[in-house]
């Protein structure tokens, strides 16, 4: 066996009821909070009034939906000015995104830019903030990652800022904060999660810890999801927290596949990444277990897979796939062409995914037109 290492949180909390602690544990942090926000989740207002009750001063920063560079550029000089001992994010996948680039550039000089992937010119982190995570959403995972993903209006291109002193020391997983979230956001973002869990476990890269986390959470997030397309449910939402948060820990320290290496270019023409992923999950999983059949490759993974899924559809596992796809069609997912993705790009966004990092972990070597024949199936 391979080596591998883990990292984690320095500290999670997980559970109804966690977010009563929050404002008490960040008060120990420091004095001066930076809080990321969204504009959908009133609690937050309690969570600064708590912190201000404490002594602390707090400053503000709403996110606008998925960070762009401008908006992350402001954010950071707000940061630098406000002089912040800690950086708190709570809100969806963005807003924690955001929060975590915040936390890692806020002690840093110069242009962000700098620091980015791609675009940037490899310059190296100062120490960050002491960054809190507190997820409103379950899908991203994103509060237990080492990377926070920006998007690039001017090359189009979402790039990431990547660092392992930007996993949060404190991840407070509350799943009330994600009951009654929209429908529509629900699908999307646990797809995302189930995507993440599933490309983890395929992947190159698995381990014997990031095999745990899916062999135990891929079929309970699934059938979570199936619950709350029918109707709200506490449990689903528990469920489906674990499982996002599982499949963050998981992809930190593995990999992805090939439905994450699209989805950062289709995500760069403004499609939402997790209506991309789930859109995409059903064909990559179809193409890569011919080719791996084709190749004579193990399948195992694959059919364990299916089986999960089939198992929370209700269908038998030689179906698994064509019941996915009958489920995100059935409850409304976009298809990619109202994901900004139509067939006349699909051969930039498969050059685009064929050099994506996540790519590079994906179970079987895929060509340009291979990668072609994913979209024009999804």
């Amino acid at each position: 066996m391979t080596g591998f290492g883990l990292i984690t949180p320095r500290e999670t909390l997980f559970g109804r009821g966690m977010r009563d602690q929050a404002a008490a544990r960040v008060a120990d942090m420091g004095r001066r909070i930076v809080v990321v926000r969204g504009r959908s989740v009133a609690w937050v207002d309690t969570f600064c009034a708590d912190l201000i009750a404490r002594g602390c001063d707090v400053h503000q920063v709403v996110s606008q939906g998925e960070p762009k560079l401008p908006e992350l550029v402001d954010a950071v000089d707000q940061a630098r000015a406000f002089a912040g001992d800690c950086v708190v994010a709570i809100g969806g996948g963005a807003v924690i995104d955001l929060g975590k680039a915040i936390a890692g550039l806020a002690p840093s000089t110069g242009d962000p830019v700098g620091y980015l992937e791609i675009v940037g010119t490899g310059r190296v982190l100062a120490d960050p903030l002491p960054f809190v995570a507190m997820p409103t959403t379950s899908g991203t995972g994103a509060e237990a990652t080492k990377n926070a993903v920006i998007t690039v209006p001017d090359r189009q291109i979402k790039v990431s800022l990547r660092d392992a002193r930007l996993v949060p020391i404190l991840a407070i997983v509350d799943p009330a904060l994600t009951d009654n979230a929209p429908r529509s956001l629900t699908l999307a973002s646990g797809l995302d999660a189930v995507t993440q869990l599933i490309e983890s476990y395929l992947c190159i890269r698995a381990n014997p810890f990031t095999d745990a986390f899916g062999r135990d959470a891929i079929g309970d997030g699934m059938r979570a999801l199936v619950t709350l397309m029918g109707a709200e449910d506490a449990q689903a939402r528990d469920d489906l927290a674990r499982a996002s948060y599982l499949s963050g820990v998981a992809l930190a320290n593995s990999g992805l596949g090939i439905v994450h290496g699209l989805a950062a270019p289709i995500g760069g023409q403004g499609g939402a990444h997790g209506a991309i992923c789930g859109r995409l999950l059903a064909p990559a999983l179809d193409a890569n277990r011919r080719i791996a059949a084709e190749t004579g490759r193990d399948l195992t993974r694959f059919d364990e897979v299916s089986g999960w899924i089939a198992a929370a559809l209700g269908v038998p596992a030689d179906q698994a796939t064509s019941a996915l796809r009958a489920f995100v069609d059935a409850n409304g997912l976009p298809d990619l062409a109202a994901l900004n993705c139509p067939p006349e790009i699909y051969a930039d966004m498969a050059e685009g995914a064929a050099n994506a990092s996540s790519s590079k972990a994906n179970p079987v070597p895929l060509t340009k037109d291979q990668i072609i024949a994913i979209m024009a199936d999804a």
